[in-house]
């Protein structure tokens, strides 16, 4: 599969070309992010736009045509959610005559199969299972319900273009969910009819590069198939994340002991329990708790925390979206190191393995409930209780006086 994305910088205009074997141009600037999201969704135009950039709060949602179909996302296992996922997929089906795709493992809930009232919505849905389903290019746009998780998930459903997400605040924290349930239906006719606000938030595109490590065959550098093909010696995998990659020391005791480089450069070696390398929008969640700053997702930005690091002048870094950084084993390491992608895929890395981070074109358009500034800073207030303290009481203009000192 080859794909382009051009980033717009007046006459020296750049373009990353994408296949198996990535090509790109060394650039401080973050790859211009694609402007369409699924089949039918793009982001309106504004013609006020400097080069490529537009001011957060003009980001706004248009279709080319009008969204016949929707992704439902469910929290599996939360009976609370079951009530709100039956309204909403009546609501969908019957009223708004929309195609809706459901995961299969969500219908196989007791609490949904056994539901007689439920049949008939049940049989207008189109069912998927991941990993073995492609559903790119046939969703309009995602509804979430639960907590910051969905979001999660439903973004790694989509390895390119992901369509325009809407996610509604049923789980424990929500950051990343800024939609009340209760006006469901308003809500959902506007996105519908193209009268929402969104956020790009910038994923981060991975790519995981392992040694075949075969009993009895450490000194070949090729493995003979039955076939008689020869197999590389090297495997990679290609990873969307949209709020971190986290690489850690494990279950070993030891600390972890892995080289950073940025655009082929070796810019540290990160000694402790681990480095985080996150998005704007992960910049909220484990970075922040291992004291990073707290980056607004419209920056274009990759933020580097190291986790516990055993020096006290290692401090967090923001470094440009463009920067290509990758994480390598120390020759020094006395273990390996585990990797996961926001939280999931979690897989062991040895001596010559390699993860390599860039920021990725495809970004996911999160649909706000006012706008991208508003809602960050709602979310801060509400969820992280930024800045929350008692406040400072009124002094009088009489406590304002300085007592005279008394003669002896």
């Amino acid at each position: 599969m080859h794909f382009a994305c051009t980033v717009d910088e007046g006459p020296l205009s750049k373009t990353f070309c994408f296949s198996g074997n990535s090509v790109r141009t060394q650039s401080l600037h973050g790859p211009s992010p694609v402007t369409t999201f699924g089949p039918k969704a793009c982001m309106l135009k504004n013609p006020k736009a400097v080069m490529h950039i537009q001011d957060p709060a003009s980001q706004r949602l248009t279709w080319n045509k009008p969204p016949k179909s929707v992704l439902v996302i469910k929290k599996i296992q939360d009976v609370s959610l079951l009530q709100p996922f039956k309204e909403l997929c009546i609501f969908l089906t019957e009223q708004k005559q929309m195609l809706v795709y459901v995961e299969r493992k969500v219908l196989e809930d007791p609490a949904i199969a056994n539901d007689d009232s439920f049949v008939a919505v049940k049989k207008k849905f189109c069912t998927f299972r991941e990993d073995f389903d492609d559903i790119s290019n046939r969703v309009d746009f995602i509804i979430c319900l639960g907590g910051d998780g969905t979001l999660l998930y439903a973004s790694s459903l989509f390895q390119e273009s992901v369509p325009p997400v809407m996610a509604f605040h049923l789980g424990s924290l929500g950051f990343l969910t800024p939609f009340n349930f209760d006006t469901y239906q308003t809500q959902v006719t506007q996105v519908i009819e193209g009268n929402a606000a969104i956020v790009l938030r910038s994923r981060l595109s991975v790519r995981v590069v392992k040694e075949r490590r075969e009993k009895g065959r450490a000194k070949d550098r090729k493995l003979i198939l039955s076939n008689g093909d020869a197999e590389p010696a090297r495997r990679a995998m290609q990873y969307q994340v949209l709020n971190e990659v986290v690489v850690d020391r494990g279950p070993s005791s030891y600390l972890s002991n892995v080289d950073l480089f940025l655009d082929g450069h070796l810019i540290t070696t990160v000694q402790g329990d681990g480095v985080i390398v996150s998005t704007p929008t992960g910049s909220t969640a484990y970075a922040v708790a291992a004291g990073a700053s707290m980056i607004h997702p419209n920056v274009p930005a990759i933020m580097i925390t190291p986790i516990c690091p055993h020096s006290l002048s290692f401090r967090p870094i923001v470094v440009p979206a463009g920067v290509e950084l990758k994480v390598m084993l120390s020759r020094e390491a006395r273990n390996n190191a585990w990797v996961s992608f926001d939280g999931r895929k979690r897989q062991e890395i040895g001596q010559g393995d390699s993860i390599t981070i860039t920021t990725s074109c495809f970004p996911v358009p999160s649909i706000c409930f006012r706008d991208p500034v508003n809602d960050w800073f709602e979310s801060l207030a509400q969820c992280l209780h930024w800045n929350v303290r008692k406040k400072q009481g009124y002094m009088s203009s009489e406590e304002e006086e300085v007592e005279e000192p008394r003669c002896a």
